[in-house]
């Protein structure tokens, strides 16, 4: 059973009488354990897909099923309590509260969602030690480097074990060579079976995933499965060396 499942969503907008479709008729599964990217120009709608998806916008037509749930109708106070339990995320510049240290930071959604101070702390530590930043829990935001801010918030992201993780343009404000770094930390996440959603606009971020899902003009203008490609591939040039075999004439390659 898929994670989750939109069917014929879309988000429509009317601003001065004109009507803009945000989102026009999407239809979507993610299954569990999935590595995806969602890829798109600027107002392509990407960005409007992942806030429905994760549970900051609703849709105006179309159903959602998020873990076995239909929550394209939920209330606001309903979707809080979503996003809390089920969905983390991870976005551009970082979004840690200055005043807070790492832990601190860290420990913010289980406060949420209601968690002793201990078992807070336990958790928190044990996110930290998944990303590499047990021994800068006592830092402040200001004294972190770029990609260890964004280390952090990939921690407080994971740190109520959500079903589905959503990086908005995690690598947009890092250098190169740290961005490499976080993505790797995203394939390592994805080797131990997490759920996890790239959001960007470069096609080379979103090569890194199996799967990447093209948004142009609020619909899903192509899918691109690199495993099913790869499949592909394999089949044609068993295919191949078949005839050659039985014509005994040395065909082309595939391309």
């Amino acid at each position: 059973m898929a994670l989750v499942e939109l069917r014929n969503v879309s988000k429509i907008y009317h601003l001065g009488g004109e009507e803009i479709r945000a989102l026009d008729d999407v239809s979507l599964d993610i299954q569990p354990g999935e590595f995806i990217s969602i890829i798109g120009p600027s107002g392509s709608g990407k960005s409007t897909l992942m806030h429905i998806l994760g549970c900051l916008d609703s849709p105006t037509r179309g159903t959602i099923k998020l873990d076995g749930t239909m929550i394209h109708d939920a209330s606001a106070r309903e979707l809080a309590r979503i996003r809390n339990q089920k969905i983390g995320f991870v976005f551009q510049f970082f979004n840690l509260l200055p005043k807070l240290n790492v832990l601190q930071n860290v420990e913010l959604p289980m406060i949420y969602s209601g968690l002793a101070g201990r078992e807070r702390r336990e958790r928190a530590v044990q996110a930290l030690r998944m990303v590499e930043m047990d021994n800068r829990a006592k830092h402040r935001p200001m004294q972190l480097s770029g990609g260890q801010q964004q280390r952090t918030a990939i921690a407080r992201a994971l740190v109520n074990n959500p079903k589905i993780v959503f990086a908005d343009e995690p690598t947009g404000n890092l250098d190169s060579h740290t961005g490499e770094v976080i993505l790797e930390l995203f394939r390592k996440l994805s080797q131990e079976g997490r759920t996890i959603a790239l959001v960007t606009h470069d096609p080379e971020i979103a090569a890194v995933t199996p799967r990447r899902i093209e948004i142009r003009d609020g619909k899903i203008s192509k899918q691109v499965d690199a495993k099913l490609a790869g499949l592909d591939r394999v089949n044609a040039e068993r295919g191949t060396r078949s005839a050659e075999h039985n014509t005994g004439a040395k065909l082309p390659a595939a391309n």
